[in-house]
């Protein structure tokens, strides 16, 4: 017997599949007046096959966003050459008369894509033909308040910016392709437009050592999570608050940042991206607004934990405009905060020096959290919970409240230690970790930070 995600989604690809018929019969039914069996060009066209939710995800979206007729025909075309390409080869036909495709057909030819891909242009043909009243009709399909749109569900790519806007190519978004193809469950992958990839941690609350005054301020950022939506809807709060949530955490390298964020999503079953600002900062001006832009258009409406780590090389300083370079950067960082104050998410920024960000950022946060370097009884409690591992045995030299009181070290690092430890021991027969595994562990690395500890010590 099927179990419930087998059934589900084989219930999703039967839908699907009939969709797919569907659009080839709005297909045919087009096509018939550019053969050599010319159909009547205003053919009504097939109604679409009625959905119910228990259909799957696909069914869940369309009926979620109440998409009619037309809308419906633009997101089974947009997702065909995902899921179906060879559906739309019927569109590779040439015009006997000038011996290449129909221009009304739109559409566009891939680089690596063997297959037909299809733009606005095309959906327009096929729901409109040549009648010009039907195609301004149908323009709002097209616009920003059109569902299709506002909830980034299909997004029109243009090639070129002097080109008519429909010859843009349709393209489903990274998220909603997995929400069609797989529901909600599933996580989604670092994409051209979507440049961040979910992190997650083994880990729970009690490996987390941190001082009560944090410990508190990250319970509040959990709070918020957990009841935000009631506040903002239920309690009419919306007319008052911002939407989300934006956090800044700030702190030395290791001291819990990244593992807080995974935590909460953990806790209250949210995921956490963590963005790569090597795919969002471009040196092209309006190229790093572009992708910020893809990034939160596929987070809205989410309930996602967007996480910026080493936040200062995107969230910097902003300079006195002197130069069309400071301007391009200046114009980068107040998009930035437009675009954070209305993401309704949970968004944190981690950096390791709150100095180099723009003062800007600081009024924006509704938490500003720092992450200290733990002190000697902290420094103990990581040593002796890091090395609690029944694969090796320590030495009778091993002295961790020495190394607790003698070293200053962040969790981060001694995790680093333990990974060295362990290493020496896995050679050994049996797997001991002594005392100068430990040191030179330590002294690794203190050297990172253009500190030494003496080969004495």
């Amino acid at each position: 017997m099927a179990s419930a995600p087998d059934l589900a989604s084989q219930k999703n690809g039967l839908t699907l599949n009939r969709e797919l018929a569907w659009m080839e019969a709005v297909m045919a039914v087009r096509f018939a007046a550019y053969t050599d069996e010319a159909g009547p060009v205003d053919a009504p066209l097939p109604e679409p096959p009625a959905l119910h939710a228990s259909d799957g995800a696909y069914a869940g979206l369309v009926l979620r966003l109440g998409l009619k007729m037309p809308a419906r025909l633009v997101l089974i075309l947009a997702l065909s050459p995902y899921i179906a390409p060879e559906r739309l080869d019927a569109f590779l036909l040439n015009n006997r008369a000038t011996g290449r495709r129909f221009t009304e057909f739109g559409g566009v030819l891939g680089q690596s894509h063997a297959g037909f891909l299809p733009t606005a242009e095309t959906a327009m043909f096929l729901l409109a033909g040549s009648d010009c009243q039907r195609r301004i009709e149908l323009d709002g399909l097209f616009q920003p308040g059109h569902a299709l749109q506002r909830e980034g569900v299909v997004q029109i790519v243009q090639r070129h910016a002097d080109e008519p806007p429909l010859s843009g190519t349709l393209r489903v978004s990274a998220r909603m392709l997995n929400q069609i193809l797989h529901g909600d469950a599933h996580l989604v992958a670092a994409s051209p437009d979507f440049p961040a990839s979910p992190i997650t941690t083994s880990l729970d609350w009690e490996d987390l050592v941190l001082d009560a005054t944090t410990l508190k301020q990250i319970e509040v950022m959990g709070l918020w999570l957990e009841h935000g939506p009631k506040l903002m809807k239920g309690w009419g709060l919306e007319r008052r608050l911002k939407p989300g949530y934006r956090a800044l955490f700030h702190g030395l390298p290791g001291t819990g940042k990244t593992l807080t964020a995974c935590l909460l999503g953990k806790r209250h079953q949210v995921p956490v991206y963590r963005v790569d600002l090597s795919r969002v900062v471009s040196k092209w001006i309006g190229e790093t607004e572009k992708n910020l832009a893809a990034l939160f258009d596929q987070a809205e409406g989410q309930n996602w934990i967007l996480f910026f780590d080493e936040a200062e090389a995107l969230f910097g300083k902003r300079n006195e405009a002197r130069s069309s370079n400071d301007h391009a950067v200046n114009q980068q960082i107040a998009y930035l905060l437009q675009r954070l104050e209305s993401h309704s998410g949970l968004t944190i920024l981690a950096t390791n020096q709150s100095s180099h960000m723009d003062e800007a950022f600081a009024r924006r946060f509704q938490s500003s959290i720092q992450f200290p370097m733990p002190d000697a009884a902290a420094r103990l409690r990581l040593w002796r919970e890091s090395f609690a591992s029944p694969g090796f045995d320590l030495a009778a030299d091993v002295d961790f409240k020495a190394l607790a009181e003698r070293h200053e070290l962040a969790g981060g690092a001694i995790i680093n230690v333990l990974r060295h430890g362990a290493l020496m021991a896995v050679k050994r027969q049996p797997p001991v970790v002594h005392a100068h595994d430990l040191l030179d562990g330590i002294r690794l690395e203190l050297q990172k930070d253009g500190r030494y500890l003496s080969r004495n010590t």
